[in-house]
């Protein structure tokens, strides 16, 4: 139920997403996003903030009422995606757009700061509102931890949300304990020899070794992870050689994986480097393989996801794991969390298409739905804390 005072930020809610979805920014380089959040807080009347790793912003609201110090975060990095929504607010910069909703994130965010600024009497103990950039790479939510301000202002808990087109509008989606996977990107430079293609005795062809190193690689799925665990390994990219009549002295593969246990994502990775090598090897070439450990796992605190289940009784569904990754887990890492999705999906209007692609699009009355609950995520966090152990 969205109460009034809710609904009357609906045409705030909506211009701060078409504001922001018009100027997209890639990871680190969100200095127009920043400068608009910034100066939305201090119209908001919001004096304590943080400017932190640049273009990432850290508001203070401090109640009168005694609480927990929770913090909530959005946020702010866009993609690089062609636009194809044909919105009148579409992006301004070719190339780039905010395909996976943190235009949306970051208006309920601000839709949450501006109702708190009106209704300070709300505000149990001191809420933090986090504003992160490169999400999406290279992992804003660490650089933020590095910086110790969480630590600092005395965070206890950590919440955030994110819109997803897989639930329709006017639902919250969420589970306890692992939601989304860990993940790295992978990848793997084969080096041979080359040597004329009508010779290739006188070669070692990376390209062969390369394709029997994609094949060898995909069993281990099939044969080294039990099939009660869940586990990807995914070539998306490969490239290579020089001329058509020339055996390839050079290849590289590049991929990405994942899996919700941290064993079955060592496997992973020890059973990548072991295989790409060996089969190189049988070809005359060699492999050096290269991981980037990127986000862990989306692990929700069960208390968490207690309280957030009683605030949305009646749109609150469970939602199962996604092997998509997210740079929340990190703050999870360190801190209770609690991530939940927030549908966006709209059958009637034909707003089905995928989180990143250059059709994505939704109702900004969905983000009012967000704000509610983060309003009523407040004494009900609180009230968790209050609980004698059982």
């Amino acid at each position: 139920m969205i109460e009034p005072a809710v609904q009357e930020l609906e045409n705030l809610v909506t211009t701060m997403r078409r504001d922001l979805h018009q100027i997209p920014e890639l990871g680190l380089q969100e200095e127009k996003t920043a400068a608009y959040i910034r100066k939305k807080l201090e119209a908001f009347g919001i004096t304590e903030t943080y400017e932190v790793i640049g273009t990432g912003t850290i508001a203070v609201l401090r109640g009168v009422q005694p609480g927990k110090t929770l913090a909530y975060r959005s946020d702010i990095d866009a993609l690089p995606v062609t636009e194809e929504t044909g919105y009148a607010f579409a992006s301004k910069t070719p190339g780039k757009m905010h395909a996976c909703g943190h235009d949306g994130h970051m208006a309920t965010l601000l839709g949450f700061a501006a109702y708190l600024s009106r209704h300070p009497e709300k505000i149990q103990g001191v809420i933090v509102l986090i504003f992160q950039p490169a999400e999406e790479g290279p992992g804003g939510a660490k650089l933020i931890l590095e910086t110790g301000i969480l630590q600092k202002l005395g965070v206890e808990e950590i919440v955030g949300l994110h819109v997803f087109p897989e639930f329709p509008a006017g639902t919250i989606a969420c589970r306890k304990g692992g939601m989304m996977a860990r993940n790295g990107e992978v990848t793997i430079k084969i080096k041979g020899k080359s040597a004329h293609g009508a010779q290739p005795q006188q070669g070692s062809d990376a390209i062969l070794a390369a394709g029997a190193v994609i094949t060898g690689l995909h069993s281990i799925i099939s044969r080294n992870i039990s099939p009660l665990d869940s586990a990807i390994l995914t070539f998306g990219k490969i490239t290579g050689g020089e001329m058509m009549n020339i055996i390839a002295k050079d290849v590289q593969l590049e991929g990405t994986m994942r899996a919700f246990r941290d064993e079955v994502y060592h496997e992973l990775t020890h059973r990548v480097e072991l295989i790409a090598t060996q089969i190189a090897a049988g070809y005359g070439c060699t492999a050096e393989v290269i991981f980037n450990h990127m986000y862990r796992v989306v692990d929700n605190d069960p208390a968490m996801v207690a309280a957030l289940e009683k605030v949305a009784a009646g749109h609150y569904v469970e939602t199962p794991p996604y092997m998509l990754a997210e740079d929340f887990s990190l703050y999870q890492t360190v801190l209770p969390g609690l991530f939940f999705f927030l549908g966006i999906r709209n059958d009637a209007k034909g707003y089905t298409a995928p989180l990143h692609s250059g059709h994505l699009k939704f109702d900004e009355d969905s983000l009012l739905l967000g704000v509610q609950t983060y309003v009523d995520l407040i004494p009900a966090l609180n009230a968790a804390a209050d609980k004698p152990a059982q």
